[in-house]
Order: structure tokens, then C-alpha cells, then sequence
């Protein structure tokens, strides 16, 4: 009669008959990769290529695009709100853009009239705040910004006009003058060259004129930046806000060429690695044949044959991703050096999804293989036919 304890052991045994021994398991792939170090070679250099290139074409393209928002930043504002029907805007309504930026952006206030230099010639005076467009405007060539009171910021255009000499002039704006004093010129081969510019505070003070528009210069994406513009609708009822075109539509075209670039080509890359590890898994069957008849004679299931392919499948893709994440990294780094003269910082968030996609496509590779596998007749292998 049998005890409990014995019956027990007989399941533990059964148990330990129908799956390898995990060290076992481990020699058995060990021994697979180091007998055919030619078609395991050339699998694993695909996979090296293959997660290198998706691991440099993911760290630039983040970081790429990160500068890139940078660099159309450098190019101005790309968001206008204005008053409506060219009125000013109301008290408070730079505080309130602000608010809704919340750091994701610059914002500069200007407000404009026709003024009349001391011979009667028409110019236009801009007032704002230098500090903010020191920011916003990082594409005006400024020889010295105005540093004090009274101070002016000249348009080449316009300053043979109003001071040949750049000498002090005075302006006149509705029977009232202001004298002032050129700092520096300004050129942008634009509007602004022909405009002179005042401090808001000295502006307000001459004229009594308010600000009616209020350029900003909005980070992020395209999507973001158009929920910035509904945000700002929201918050500023009274003002129209209008997108700047050919910045938003530009940023938008040549970030979705980028990625669309970089993707193509890793795309490209991960197919032909995936192609070539399909081959090689193929050569891994036929090469093997006898060995897999032997295991299926000595009781090996069709589970523990699957199973133990896909472990080496995996095991492949795993391996290179490690190794092509590592160059993928200074290939990356060697091509923002190169290409964009900064440096690109490494995304280490990449590694879990070169790695999942690495084991994902000699997994997926391992399929037609697997299902060759399931053909192998022992009796039919072993007596040579």
C-alpha cells in the first residue's frame, strides 16, 4: 500500500520527467549556439544591426526633435493674439497669457502708432518690453538694446530718417513729443527694420496707447501648441488668436518629414534582420534535424521542442539588443556631434523597447521554424532516409 510521502515522490519525479532541469536547459542552448558559431554569428550580427539602428534612430529622433522645437523657437513667435477690430487689448491681459502659458512658452506685448519725426515725416513707433523680446526674438540683430528710460531702438531703415547723425530726435504722436535717444539699431531685413522701438512703460506714458497685440512663442508639438491656442481663446474671451502659419505649419512639416525619415529607414533595417534571422533559424532545423529525432524518441514533447527553440530564439534577440543598444548609443552620439554639432543625450527609456522588440522579432521569426520542427519524424530521421 502506498503512503502519501511516497506518492508524492512518484508525481515529483513525473513532474521533473516532463521538463528539463533549468541548468540542463541552459548547457543544452549553451552547447546549440557554441556547435554552429557561424549561423549564430551571423543571426546575432543581425540583431546587433538591427537593435543599433533602432536604438540611434529613437535617441535621435527624440532628442532631434526636441532641438528642432528649440530652433523654430529661435524663430519668433508663433502664436498672435490681437485685439479684436485692431483695439487694445484689456488691462490684464498679458498677466492672463501668462497663466496659460505656465512655462511653455514666452510671451512679448506690443503696441503700435504712426508718429511724426520733427519735419513732419510719418514713422511707425512700437512700444514693448525689451527683456521679453530679448527672449521671444533671438533672430534680430540688436547692436545694444535700450538699457534705461527714454531710450530708443532704431530700425535701420528708419534711422536715417529720424537721427542721420545718431544724434537725440524728438517725436510727435496727437500735440504730443517725446525726445529720445537711440541705443542701438535693429535689422531683421523685415517690417522692423523701418519701426522704432520704445519701452512699453516710456510708450504708454507718451501716447496713452495699450498694447493690442501680444506675440508668443508657445513649446511643444503641433497638437500642443493648438490646445495652447484654444487655452488662450478661453482665457483672453475679448482678443482673436491666431496661429503664425508658416512657423506652425513649417515646425509641422519638417518634424513629420523627420520621423517619418528615421522611422522608414529602422523600419527598413528591423525587416531585413527579422529575413535574415528567419533564414538562419531555418538552417538551425534542417542542421539539427537529428538531434531534435533523438529527443523526440527519448520522450521529449513537441511543447519542450517549441519551447526550447523559442528560448533560443529569444535568447538571440536579447543578446543583441544589449550589445547594438550599447552602439547604438555612440552612433547616435557620433551623429548629433557630426550632423547637428550638439550633443545628443542618451535615452536609456529606449533599452526596454529595443529589448521587448529585439525578442519580439526572433520570436515572430522563429514561427515558420518552429512549425518545420513539428514535421520532424523520429523513426523516418534516425534511419537516414
Amino acid at each position: 500500500m502506498s503512503t502519501p510521502n511516497s506518492q508524492i515522490a512518484r508525481d515529483l519525479a513525473a513532474s521533473r520527467a516532463t521538463r528539463p532541469h533549468p541548468s540542463m536547459f541552459l548547457r543544452m542552448l549553451l552547447r546549440a549556439a557554441v556547435l554552429r558559431r557561424g549561423r549564430a554569428a551571423s543571426a546575432l550580427f543581425a540583431m546587433v544591426v538591427a537593435a543599433a539602428v533602432t536604438t540611434a534612430m529613437l535617441n535621435l529622433y527624440v532628442d532631434v526633435q526636441s532641438k528642432l522645437q528649440r530652433e523654430f523657437r529661435n524663430y519668433g513667435a508663433n502664436i498672435i493674439v490681437v485685439g479684436k477690430d485692431g483695439s487694445s487689448l484689456p488691462a490684464g491681459t498679458l498677466s492672463r497669457v501668462d497663466a496659460t502659458l505656465a512655462r511653455r512658452g514666452i510671451a512679448a506685448p506690443f503696441a503700435m502708432v504712426v508718429a511724426r519725426t520733427s519735419d513732419g515725416q510719418p514713422i511707425v513707433v512700437a512700444g514693448t518690453d525689451f527683456r521679453r523680446v530679448r527672449q521671444l526674438d533671438h533672430w534680430w540683430s540688436v547692436t545694444t538694446w535700450p538699457s534705461s528710460a527714454l531710450q530708443a531702438l532704431v530700425g535701420t531703415r528708419a534711422l536715417p530718417v529720424v537721427s542721420p547723425k545718431n544724434q537725440a530726435f524728438d517725436l510727435s504722436f496727437q500735440g504730443r513729443t517725446i525726445h529720445l535717444a537711440p541705443a542701438g539699431t535693429l535689422q531683421t531685413g523685415a517690417a522692423e527694420d523701418s519701426r522704432i522701438y520704445l519701452s512699453l512703460a516710456d510708450f504708454v506714458n507718451w501716447t496713452g496707447v495699450q498694447p493690442s497685440t501680444i506675440e508668443v512663442a508657445a513649446t511643444g508639438s503641433s497638437a500642443e501648441i493648438l490646445a495652447i491656442m484654444k487655452e488662450l481663446a478661453r482665457a483672453v474671451p475679448s482678443a482673436e488668436v491666431r496661429p503664425v502659419r508658416q512657423i506652425v505649419e513649417g515646425e509641422a512639416r519638417v518634424l513629420g518629414k523627420t520621423r517619418s525619415t528615421l522611422l522608414a529607414a529602422a523600419a527598413l533595417i528591423i525587416l531585413t534582420a527579422a529575413l535574415c534571422v528567419l533564414s538562419t533559424l531555418v538552417g538551425w532545423v534542417f542542421d539539427r534535424r537529428r538531434d531534435f529525432a533523438i529527443m523526440k524518441a527519448l520522450g521529449a514533447s513537441e511543447r519542450l521542442l517549441n519551447g526550447f527553440f523559442a528560448a533560443e530564439a529569444a535568447a538571440l534577440g536579447a543578446i543583441g539588443a544589449l550589445i547594438g543598444f550599447v552602439l547604438g548609443i555612440g552612433i547616435a552620439l557620433w551623429i548629433g556631434r557630426v550632423n547637428f554639432h550638439a550633443s545628443v543625450v542618451p535615452r536609456f527609456s529606449v533599452l526596454p523597447i529595443v529589448l521587448l522588440g529585439s525578442m519580439a522579432i526572433t520570436l515572430i521569426s522563429a514561427i515558420l521554424p518552429i512549425s518545420l520542427l513539428r514535421r520532424v519524424q523520429p523513426a523516418v530521421i534516425l534511419r537516414g532516409e
